[in-house]
């Protein structure tokens, strides 16, 4: 069984969010995405602090399938510098992680 990633990616609103999500989880590339709306980012770009409103989807993914996961996001995100990042699940109900492991094959 491939281990299991949770991985963390913000949008600039709900519908990019969605689509992107859904398509992620069609191509088997993330087992499921949650979606949390509004959230306020600060942070230093291009030598200001900007702020912006932007949501949060929250992924499980494998990390078999991290990389071309990685790929479709950067090459779906309208994002000069999207935030994707990983970690991976050191523990977890067996039944879930396999749930997971099955769904991104």
């Amino acid at each position: 069984m491939s281990e299991t990633l949770v991985a963390f990616c913000t949008f600039p609103d709900s519908d990019v969010a969605e689509k992107i999500t859904r398509e992620l989880v069609e191509l088997r590339l993330a087992a499921c995405g949650n979606i949390l709306p509004k959230i306020r980012s600060v942070y230093q770009w291009k030598g200001n602090i900007e702020s912006s409103d932007e949501v949060l989807s929250i992924f499980k993914v494998t990390s078999d399938r991290y990389p071309e996961f990685e790929k479709k996001v950067q090459s779906l995100h309208p994002y000069e510098v999207p935030e994707i990042i990983a970690f991976a699940v050191t523990k977890g109900l067996p039944a879930y992680l396999e749930w997971v492991s099955q769904s991104c094959k």
